[in-house]
């Protein structure tokens, strides 16, 4: 398996941001602060 470049975790989520990142979604409905300890 090949190893993540620098920059190929940004690329990687600008990409699902721009499909319509379900978690992206959500965290605008639910405060996920709220799960910490």
């Amino acid at each position: 398996m090949k190893q993540a470049g620098f920059f190929d975790v940004e690329e990687r989520l600008a990409r699902l941001s721009g499909l319509g990142d379900q978690l992206e979604a959500f965290s605008r409905t639910l405060d996920f602060e709220v799960f910490r300890p």
